[in-house]
């Protein structure tokens, strides 16, 4: 069987490096925002280009975080309204909710299943304060429309980079601007949530998240609200909670970190094998563009595709030997939870969650395993 995902694979490279930092947090004996939690802070907000790292618990903590922080700045306030896409995980919309604000749900594109810019303005009212743009399988939203928009309307942007990292937008070919520099998915007037659950291109051994921003006040803010509200020790100046990024899982993300490109680089050249190559007429490949710079918009969390007859098609696949998941069987609007916009009727979004089925791929996904996959796709 051709595993969807063989955690297992993927960090074996690193169990040396694991054993190692293992010791060295046991040795240093403080384990609770310590020096790899510090170390990690300063490399991935590096490796984003921006001012500041605050590592957090988990993906769906650091959004949280950054609707709390913008409630205790004065620049939300609850019950104020954030435009979401429609199809997304339930978390983006959770971590809304959780802080007490109204998540207004937009469809996607068909074609990019992530928010559809075009129909964004028509859901801004005047409790409307943020936009919640989700990098949905691993490709940017069109943030210069979006933000073009938030600035148009002031409003706040928040980002949900959980399976987006290491994606990169308007990247420049010179060696002075290439990479990801004030040009990633942060900007001035964002803020951008990441999760490390292990399954994610950077994924740690547990959970583990963490928000980058440009905005200082707001990097305060969390800090402060990841700890207790606490920033002095016993001293507690806002209603916080305890949401922060395990030492141990900061070492294991240290060590894997530096590899974060040349892994995203093995997803795209698998994901230009399946475009390349997979010619079924029953099967809708994604729409990405993966010419010149445009192609570092994708990372490739996931390699979506559509089938009209899914079941059908997952259960021909399982039986040739290949996992696959559904990446999300049941809409957002559509689960219990969220029993309020049952009554709404989201058309794409639905078709998506009807059709999309994820394929295999991985860092460690070899290309003999591909070529066999791509031949039993292009039989069925």
């Amino acid at each position: 069987m051709i595993p969807f995902l063989d955690l297992k694979k993927i960090n074996e490279l690193y169990e040396a490096a694991f054993q190692e930092k293992l010791k060295t947090v046991l040795d240093d004996g403080w384990y609770i925002l310590g020096n790899e939690v510090a170390a990690f802070e300063t490399s991935f907000a590096k490796y984003c280009g921006t001012q500041h790292c605050i590592g957090t618990g988990n993906g769906f903590d650091a959004l949280v975080l950054i609707f709390k922080g913008y409630i205790q700045l004065g620049k939300l306030q609850k019950g104020d309204e954030v435009i979401v896409p429609a199809n997304t995980y339930i978390a983006s919309i959770l971590a809304i909710l959780q802080a007490d604000l109204i998540p207004v749900l937009v469809e996607p594109k068909l074609e990019t299943y992530n928010i559809n810019p075009d129909l964004i303005q028509g859901e801004i009212t005047s409790k409307t304060r943020a936009i919640l743009a989700v990098h949905l399988y691993g490709q940017l939203a069109e943030m210069d429309a979006i933000n073009e928009i938030a600035v148009a309307n002031d409003l706040l942007v928040i980002e949900d980079a959980a399976q987006a990292h290491g994606a990169v937008r308007n990247q420049q070919s010179t060696p002075e601007t290439a990479g990801r520099t004030d040009e990633v998915i942060n900007n001035q007037k964002s803020s951008v949530a990441y999760s490390f659950y292990p399954g994610k291109n950077l994924g740690a051994l547990g959970d583990a998240g963490a928000v980058t921003t440009n905005d200082s006040e707001l990097a305060k803010a969390i800090q402060s609200l990841r700890n207790y509200g606490s920033e002095t020790k016993y001293h507690n100046d806002y209603i916080g909670i305890n949401s922060r990024l395990d030492e141990l899982q900061a070492a294991f993300l240290n060590v894997k970190l530096p590899n974060l490109d040349y892994e995203n680089e093995k997803r795209r050249t698998i994901a230009k094998r399946y475009l390349s190559e997979i010619k079924n007429e029953k099967i809708i490949l994604p729409t990405v563009s993966l010419l010149g710079t445009e192609q570092s918009n994708h990372v490739f969390h996931l390699f979506v595709i559509r089938t009209q007859n899914r079941l059908d098609l997952q259960e021909y696949l399982h039986k040739k030997g290949i996992q696959t998941v559904i990446h999300y069987p049941v809409a957002p609007h559509n689960q219990k939870a969220l029993s309020l916009w049952n009554h709404l009727s989201f058309p794409i979004t639905q078709k998506i969650h009807d059709e999309v089925l994820s394929l295999p791929i991985s860092p460690v996904l070899t290309m003999d395993e591909v070529s066999y996959i791509v031949a039993v796709l292009n039989k069925y």
